[in-house]
């Protein structure tokens, strides 16, 4: 488990907090590893109806830790801690929403194309600087947000790597709904708690209907995983790492 994720039970809703303030809540293997365990095991608890995935104030996810990225790149070993997050959310038998605030970069923006409602704050910016880093889309993005967004929204915030505010994307159908700072958690505990209500064995079956095939999802996921872990040993993606950590120093 990681010291850098909470997980706290409020009545049938599991919440997952991203707890790394002072990295923007940049993903570790470690923490990949407790979110999966953490949405696996509650999948199979009956106890819980719901997951609610937040972040910290100003800071959802400024997605995957570098010095991870780095150490696959140059030969290290690692990765399947990521997969095995991307499969628990793929897969989860349970709804989840996600609050977000401010930062979701990366990862921190996919995680939603995963998700059943999010709620966003104004100061929210969605972004995905796949392409620009040398990599390509992840977590079933390159499949999850054509069809979510439209092929052309979709190739702005995967290719062209825009930023879409909080209101870009409510308008694009990329989240569910645009709160204060101060409303945000208050906001998306109330959503799990009326998701939670409901009964769950008709619930399961309608999400389960609107989901559709999710084997489809998880073999896309795995091609993208392919080509992401190629990319990270090229030389196009080190020259962009290199100049970006050039410009953080700076």
């Amino acid at each position: 488990m990681s010291q850098h994720i909470e997980i706290e039970r409020k009545g049938a809703v599991q919440i997952i907090r991203m707890n790394r303030p002072d990295k923007k809540n940049a993903i570790t293997r470690e923490m990949y590893a407790a979110m999966a365990a953490a949405l696996t095991t509650a999948d199979n608890d009956p106890q819980v109806r719901v997951h609610l995935i937040l972040g910290v104030p100003g800071a959802f996810s400024s997605g995957n830790d570098l010095a991870d990225f780095m150490a696959v790149a140059t030969g290290g070993d690692g990765g399947m801690e990521v997969y095995d997050f991307l499969l628990a959310l793929a897969k989860s038998q349970k709804p989840i929403v996600s609050g977000v605030d401010g930062i979701a970069v990366g990862i921190g923006t996919t995680i939603n194309l995963h998700c059943d409602l999010t709620i966003a704050t104004p100061r929210t910016e969605f972004r995905t600087p796949f392409v620009d880093l040398g990599l390509v889309p992840e977590a079933g993005s390159s499949l999850l947000a054509p069809a979510v967004l439209g092929r052309q929204q979709a190739f702005a915030l995967l290719g062209l790597g825009e930023g879409f505010s909080a209101d870009r994307a409510k308008a694009a159908g990329l989240i569910y709904e645009v709160v204060s700072e101060q409303k945000l958690e208050a906001a998306a505990l109330e959503a799990a708690e009326r998701i939670a209500e409901k009964p769950p064995e008709a619930l399961k079956i309608a999400r389960d209907l609107m989901l559709g095939d999710r084997e489809a999802l998880v073999a896309r996921i795995k091609e993208e995983g392919a080509h992401f872990r190629a990319r990270l040993k090229s030389d196009e993606a080190r020259n962009a790492f290199v100049a970006f950590m050039n410009r953080k120093k700076n």
